[in-house]
């Protein structure tokens, strides 16, 4: 008997399984599909994202590889040339590479003596949230030092002040351009206590302690 009951049991099961996949089994079998859409999309995506990675990291190069042989003899309207060419190919470039082009553009405006469009790059840089927060806060950085004297004190001091704390990996820079702020603002009492906390700071880089005591050697003088 308990045979029979267990036969109709698995029968009525087999029933209902039947009953349920006539009625589900067109939503089953769509579910089924748009997961092998989905696998099949982002294995092309990332297919894709390499391809165009692999192109970028080629056309960087192809940009970079003169400059950097030319270092020496490039005059001022050839890194305006190139810092111009490397921000075009940032304007459809992937983020890594957006973000290498901008600061070699920067720099490279900088030393030419184009301080706005430098600071444009590095705002660029700073402002992409695509970007690595290690080269987000040093566009910022930069920012901050070649704009001392020309933007609002302000304005500086307030893009400066995240970059102060002991977390931040440029915290030593960061405090050093802090204390020269203060000097260009006549607060000179402030500028030497930071300059003596920056010497004595073991997490700061030994050019930035000897700098903050060559300048408390000048101002205590």
């Amino acid at each position: 008997m308990v045979d029979i009951f267990d036969e109709v049991s698995d029968d009525l099961r087999a029933e209902r399984a039947a009953r349920l996949l006539r009625r589900y089994g067109a939503f089953l079998i769509l579910g089924a599909a748009l997961v092998l859409i989905a696998v099949g999309a982002q294995q092309a995506w990332q297919y894709y994202t390499a391809q165009q990675a692999q192109k970028a990291a080629a056309a960087y190069l192809a940009l970079i590889t003169p400059i950097d042989a030319n270092a020496e003899t490039l005059t001022n309207p050839d890194r305006l040339a190139a810092a111009k060419s490397l921000e075009n190919f940032a304007a459809t470039a992937p983020a890594g590479y957006r973000t290498l082009a901008l600061m070699r553009a920067a720099a490279l405006d900088a030393a030419a003596g184009d301080l706005p469009s430098a600071a444009a790059a590095w705002n660029r840089v700073s402002g992409d949230t695509a970007a690595d927060p290690l080269f987000r806060d040093l566009a910022t950085l930069l920012w901050c030092q070649h704009e001392l004297g020309i933007a609002p004190d302000s304005a500086v001091a307030g893009r400066l002040q995240p970059l102060t704390v002991a977390e931040n990996p440029y915290h030593g820079l960061a405090q050093e351009t802090q204390a020269l702020l203060y000097l260009s603002e006549g607060k000179t009492d402030l500028a030497k206590a930071l300059f003596s906390q920056i010497a004595s700071d073991p997490n700061a880089t030994d050019g930035v302690r000897n700098r903050a005591d060559g300048m408390l050697a000048k101002l205590n003088g």
